[in-house]
């Protein structure tokens, strides 16, 4: 791996780990939320990543795919809680049924901070990974000195 790829491969990293990062703050600010535009509670939000080949030429992606090298992390798609809501018993809030029950977000808070506590230091890692390769660049520079 040279050392454009050591940097896309982290960087790509970078942008996937942010991205998780933001649904996940809006799955905790959302906690709350029985009111949505689409009708019903808040529905948790996921980031599915896929492995993507460095795509800079036909040749090299042709290479990679041969050799089966994967240098990249994209988010493949977003996808929406599909469990049923939670019902909570609380016949004063305004958004409760006829028996008194109101549609809660299935949205763990403890879960949410382990995934944001994963997601930073993933985000950690590529930004240790993208050091080590600009040092390693800027070392190989100073050899011809």
């Amino acid at each position: 791996m040279d050392f454009f790829n050591a940097i896309q491969a982290s960087s790509s990293g970078l942008s996937a780990q942010r991205l998780r990062m933001n649904l996940i703050s809006g799955n905790l600010a959302n906690v709350n939320t029985t009111r949505t535009r689409e009708g019903g509670p808040y529905r948790r939000k996921e980031a599915i990543f896929a492995a993507r080949p460095v795509a800079e030429s036909f040749k090299k992606m042709l290479a990679d795919r041969q050799r089966k090298q994967l240098s990249m992390v994209a988010v493949d798609r977003i996808i929406e809680d599909s469990n049923p809501p939670v019902m909570k018993y609380d016949p004063q809030h305004p958004d409760a049924d006829e028996k008194g029950y109101v549609a809660m977000p299935n949205i763990n808070v403890m879960e949410e901070m382990v995934n944001m506590i994963s997601a930073t230091r993933s985000y950690e890692a590529n930004v240790a990974a993208l050091k080590a390769a600009k040092e390693m660049a800027s070392r190989a520079l100073e050899i011809g000195k």
